[in-house]
């Protein structure tokens, strides 16, 4: 694998050579390499507006409990930079559907795919404040805010390990 070409170890090394590598390799079109890669970024989105939409929907209600009207300023700033952030991550996780539609049938496909791609990743990054944040409120409220800080900003460490840092890492490899 290491004495093979760039191109046919990193189809994304460049749209030119990712083109050439899978009209060899896949015998596809880069029309046809959008219209896959599109599917597959509707596939990604699908399970990430389904977490963000849940965890914005109950957020939307903690501000109507009687145990919000105890919660002193750290927590409700911490509650409405997450709620901020769910509405955020919703919107950039949704974009891409809007997009499309927009340009759909004017020949743009890998336009769209590139920029609903840049829109997950812009996503993602929210979507982790968001959920750092509300876990951040839980834990809080539950066991106190030393564990509270201490167990978000493990999780934190984990989905920035995850979701970017081993990406990375492997796409280097």
């Amino acid at each position: 694998m290491g004495s093979e070409p760039a191109s046919r170890r990193d189809p994304v090394a460049g749209a030119a050579n990712t083109d050439a590598w899978n009209l060899a390799v896949r015998d596809e079109q880069p029309e046809q390499r959008a219209d896959r890669n599109f599917l597959e970024l509707l596939q990604e989105l699908r399970v990430m507006q389904t977490g963000v939409q849940i965890l914005f929907a109950l957020l939307l209600t903690v501000a109507f409990t009687g145990a919000f009207a105890d919660a002193d300023t750290f927590q409700q700033t911490v509650y409405v930079t997450t709620l901020v952030g769910c509405a955020v991550a919703t919107a950039l996780l949704t974009a891409p559907v809007a997009y499309h539609r927009w340009l759909f049938h004017r020949g743009r496909k890998a336009e769209i795919v590139r920029t609903a791609h840049r829109l997950l990743r812009a996503g993602m990054l929210v979507l982790l404040v968001a959920v750092v944040g509300a876990l951040l409120l839980v834990v809080d409220e539950a066991v106190g805010r030393t564990a509270g800080l201490l167990v978000s900003s493990l999780v934190g460490v984990v989905f920035v390990l995850l979701w970017f840092v081993l990406p990375a890492w492997s796409r280097s490899a």
